[in-house]
């Protein structure tokens, strides 16, 4: 486990690379590498299906030529010098970017804190195989479950080496965890799907696989004999967590500083202005202490620190790397992400904060409405706001989960939506974006 755990190694590897591409010609450069170990093991009806292991090291090279730049990939076992010449001819014959850098100098994490983000216990396929037999035995144990669609057990590590030609040279790995199963409830038409998972950086803090199995089992049976509902305008909507945190989602891609330089956010001239129902905030922490998305410093070697990205329902910050901040006329905030030779903005532990009512007492406060348990399409337009998908859930009537309802579409405007949304206070923060329990009020449903 060291040896996969220590990138002193490969970090000198980067360095060299960048070495190799100043003497070639490049006027800054920087190298990462990607790293990447996982195992997992999926099993259905008892027996397994697959066992998945990987291994990889991928390096990158950007380099920098007056305002042209150019990026390279290879695989470890290639020839320094032989790449660092290519990505320079590459370079020297690009178009200009006036946008592309490196992060200032000034901005370069000097020092970073140990965020606790490895865990090295030693998981075998073995232990793996037990923890997805276990979940899916839980699950098929509960009356009215009748089949199987699959359960899982994975254990990996993940991380990032980074080195740039103006002096920035760090390393971290986290690990991660997880459980997951897919029952079916019901027989013929009437049948229906659910699951339940588990993810965690730590795997002693991973929800017993038995538990994840009830869970989904649970979910399940409680689906079966789903109606339809009369087709209605101004319903309020209640989101379920698991579906919350993907409207969240959409929160984090209006404020995006990419989709704001292209114009494709229907945010992208709201900076300074109420966006959502006052009281209500959105927190970007990438140095939580175990946090699922934290990380000591982002894809350029910044560090981010802790930002309300809406505050008090007025928009505050966009999520900037440093060439997107330049395209905007500002300053990086640390949440420059690399994804393969690119680095573009993306958030990290980014929670939609909590109210002060339980979920319950948000469901009895609706009367009647539509709990939202499962999303489906992607009738979602980033430009306009516009937001129309198909749902699954339950009716409520009289303040109570009544019914399973399925094949209804619900519609609206985000614009519309982030300002009749309320949280209610059930916030569970081990997944990368957090939401608790929320309403929407104002929704049109489509159903029969």
């Amino acid at each position: 486990m060291s040896s996969e755990i220590d990138s002193s190694t490969l970090l000198s590897r980067a360095s060299q690379l960048i070495d190799l591409a100043r003497k070639a010609g490049a006027d800054a450069a920087d190298a990462v590498v990607v790293r990447s170990r996982s195992q997992s093991v999926s099993v259905r009806l008892g027996k397994v299906e697959g066992t998945e292991s990987s291994e990889s090291d991928d390096f990158s090279l950007r380099v920098f030529i007056g305002k042209r730049v150019a990026s390279v990939s290879a695989n470890p076992g290639f020839d320094l010098k032989a790449l660092a010449e290519r990505a320079v001819a590459m370079a020297k014959v690009s178009p200009e970017d006036p946008f592309a850098c490196l992060a200032d100098e000034a901005s370069l994490s000097k020092s970073y804190p140990d965020l606790q983000l490895l865990d090295t216990t030693e998981v075998s396929s073995e232990m793996l195989r037990e923890a997805a037999l276990a979940a899916e035995t839980a699950a098929l144990a509960v009356k009215g479950v009748t089949n199987s669609s699959g359960a899982g057990a994975s254990a990996g590590m993940g991380g990032l080496v980074l080195a740039t030609s103006h002096g920035f040279a760090g390393s971290y790995m986290a690990s991660r965890f997880g459980h997951s199963v897919s029952v079916i409830a019901g027989e013929g038409t009437g049948m229906e799907r659910d699951y339940d998972f588990d993810s965690r950086l730590y795997y002693a803090e991973l929800d017993a696989p038995a538990e994840i199995g009830r869970r989904a089992g649970e979910r399940a049976v409680k689906r079966i004999n789903p109606r339809q509902v009369p087709t209605g305008k101004d319903i309020t909507v209640i989101f379920d967590p698991r579906v919350a945190r993907g409207f969240v989602g959409h929160i984090a891609g209006a404020i995006n500083g990419a989709a704001v330089a292209r114009k494709s956010s229907f945010l992208r001239d709201r900076m300074g202005q109420q966006v959502l129902k006052s009281g209500l905030s959105i927190s970007d922490d990438p140095l939580i202490v175990r946090g699922p998305a934290s990380r000591p410093f982002d894809g350029e070697g910044v560090s981010g620190e802790r930002l309300v990205m809406i505050e008090d329902g007025v928009l505050k910050h966009w999520f900037l790397s440093t060439s997107t901040a330049r395209e905007l006329g500002l300053e990086t905030n640390g949440r420059g992400v690399r994804g393969g030779t690119a680095v573009s903005p993306s958030s990290t532990n980014l929670a939609l904060e909590p109210g002060d009512v339980s979920p319950e007492e948000l469901i009895r406060s609706v009367g009647n409405g539509f709990y939202v348990t499962e999303l489906i399409g992607h009738g979602v337009n980033m430009i306009t706001g516009e937001y129309s998908r198909g749902a699954t859930g339950f009716w409520i009537e009289n303040g109570e989960l009544t019914f399973p309802v399925s094949e209804v579409t619900i519609a609206s405007n985000l614009k519309e939506m982030f300002m009749r949304l309320t949280p209610a206070n059930d916030i569970d923060r081990k997944f990368g974006v957090a939401a608790p329990t929320f309403a929407i009020e104002g929704m049109t449903l489509a159903g029969r």
